[in-house]
């Protein structure tokens, strides 16, 4: 199932494109999910009157509830360590009790992605939050399943024959194995969420408004987007003022704004695509079906890093890492034992050493064929040397 995310500058009129081009899709005959990233029931925005303009069965809207997912985790986690509780004299939580915490949001739209990618849909269409918190929340999975092996590694588990035994010499029940009953429940469901947010058929629209700040919005999303291994499949200009005017002062606007439109155009190329100001904010099906944006256009699959064994050459590997220039510019590398810390302006990612590299000492780092390579000087005794 192809999967697009939505996301772009705050107040660009993301939600309404990610509206938009959901019921494009769905007037267009296929089976579409609409992931909206408005949480509060009682502010529905533009999805519900979408869905219900689609038609029955064509247009499904999946809203995240963050306050009932955070419930559900924390009383399950409670209800699992109720011996403990009990044993330390510490009172539950009742139902009524919890209220959701910050973050819970970002859990559950990464759950709602999960379900989505789950379902029997031709498509799903995800508005995410302002570019900076997407691409944090994109983030999440990789780095929490990180987090996890290094705080609980699985092969600790091997001790569970132990842990009887230690009970009785502790005098207490050891809570070990419904913790890491816990944690490979969240392992698994962290790696389906990571495994859709780095398929092929996942792509990334970004909505911006063409001002002084477009141009460098785009830039922080390639940059920040290529180190998730994300890739654009459309930049969506939106809100164009009419290019004539007999208004002075709306010239003098529209002037501006497609000087900036210049700028976006030739950071993104075909991939923009421009959208018109109504004059009003959306106000129904007809106001959305003007502001559908590239629909069909197939996912662009970000490349992924690939190893190349140039053994024969000069006895050393090179990593190619396909990133757009600003990254290459920019980019920060270190090394952490089996993993290498990607670092651009804000934006980080630790990437895991294929095997071959972990034995191997990085020597340098520059440009071949348009790509990041990184080289590794394999570590004595791993294979000899050409003479």
């Amino acid at each position: 199932m192809r999967i697009i995310l939505v996301t772009g500058a705050g107040g660009a009129g993301r939600t309404t494109v990610a509206t938009a081009t959901a019921l494009a899709e769905a007037h267009a005959g296929r089976r579409v999910l609409l992931v909206p990233g408005d949480a509060d029931p009682a502010r529905p925005g533009p999805a519900a009157g979408a869905a219900r303009a689609a038609g029955p069965g064509t247009l499904t809207v999946l809203r995240p509830d963050p306050a009932g997912d955070f419930r559900r985790e924390f009383l399950a986690l409670q209800a699992r360590s109720g011996t403990v509780l009990d044993l330390l004299g510490a009172s539950p939580f009742e139902d009524a009790e919890l209220t959701e915490l910050p973050g819970s949001r970002q859990f559950a739209l990464l759950r709602a992605v999960r379900e989505a990618a789950a379902g029997d849909h031709d498509l799903a269409v995800v508005d995410l939050p302002p570019l900076r918190e997407a691409l944090t929340v994109l983030a999440l999975p990789e780095q929490l399943r990180r987090y996890l092996r290094r705080l609980l590694p699985p092969e600790r588990q091997a001790a569970r024959a132990l842990r009887p035994m230690l009970a009785q010499l502790a005098g207490v029940p050891m809570p070990a194995q419904w913790l890491y009953e816990t944690t490979a429940r969240w392992e698994r469901e962290l790696a389906a969420v990571q495994a859709v947010v780095e398929s092929p058929d996942t792509s990334v629209r970004l909505v911006v408004e063409p001002g002084p700040a477009a141009a460098a919005t785009l830039r922080d999303a390639r940059l920040g987007l290529a180190l998730q291994g994300l890739a654009l499949d459309a930049v969506i200009a939106n809100r164009l003022l009419p290019a004539a005017s007999e208004d002075p002062w709306l010239a003098a606007l529209t002037a501006q704004q497609h000087r900036h439109l210049a700028e976006l155009r030739a950071g993104a190329g075909d991939l923009l695509h421009e959208l018109p100001h109504l004059g009003r904010d959306p106000r129904g099906p007809e106001d959305l079906a003007l502001l559908a944006a590239g629909p069909g256009l197939p996912p662009a699959a970000a490349p992924a890093p690939s190893v190349e064994d140039r053994r024969a050459e000069d006895g050393v590997l090179v990593w190619h890492l396909p990133l757009p220039g600003a990254v290459k510019q920019e980019l920060s590398l270190v090394r952490r034992g089996d993993e290498l810390l990607l670092g651009a302006g804000p934006f980080r990612r630790t990437l895991p050493l294929p095997p071959v590299l972990r034995r191997c000492t990085v020597t340098g780092a520059g440009l071949v064929d348009g790509d990041l390579a990184i080289r590794f000087a394999p570590d004595p005794g791993l294979w000899p040397r050409p003479s």
